[in-house]
């Protein structure tokens, strides 16, 4: 509601036009958002020289797939094994890599993920639905200014017939967050 009447009061005095807000929705639906991530992710798991470089440099692999810019510069990828699961938080603020990912999900910003996502990942990640053996480390990055992070998740079982395009479909946000599993 906040945003509606925002909208409307920017657009009656003149300083933006529908269009314009409409372009820049249309932006994060259509080529800015988690469908970049996922792309990203479904290559490096069809491709093992992407995946090495992806490791290696995640900002320059992932500009490799023309994503990139602000909020994307310094991009560390990590990956999930059967032996430690990632998991990312902004301890500080909520410091987020939009060009793969999208808007952040407003649990991401909340004080009470950022806090506990520290201090107690494994209780959060299970109530958030995941629950992990006692047998797998949890690593928590903390995203900042400077770094961003994107975790490269495990690809699922059963998926080898798969294409990139197939697998890409697979991956979630959240996944690539680490609160979740493809």
């Amino acid at each position: 509601m906040r945003a509606a009447a925002l909208e409307a009061l920017l657009t009656e005095k003149g300083l933006v036009s529908p269009e314009f807000i409409d372009s820049i929705v249309a932006a994060y639906v259509n080529d800015i958002g988690p469908m970049n991530g996922a792309k990203v992710v479904a290559r490096a798991w069809v491709d093992r020289e992407y995946r090495q470089r992806l490791l290696a440099d995640g900002t320059a692999a992932i500009a490799e797939l023309g994503f990139g810019g602000p909020e994307g510069e310094h991009m560390v990828v990590v990956e999930n094994t059967p032996e430690v699961h990632n998991v990312v938080v902004c301890t500080l603020c909520s410091c987020y890599p939009w060009p793969v990912l999208g808007l952040p999900p407003n649990w991401y910003k909340s004080p009470p993920y950022r806090a506990r996502m520290v201090r107690e990942p494994r209780n959060v990640l299970a109530e958030m639905g995941l629950d992990l053996p006692e047998s797998v480390r949890i690593q928590v990055w903390d995203s900042s200014a400077e770094i961003r992070y994107l975790v490269l998740p495990e690809r699922p079982r059963g998926t080898d017939g798969m294409s990139q395009e197939e697998l890409a479909a697979l991956v979630t946000r959240d996944a690539m967050i680490g609160v979740a599993r493809p």
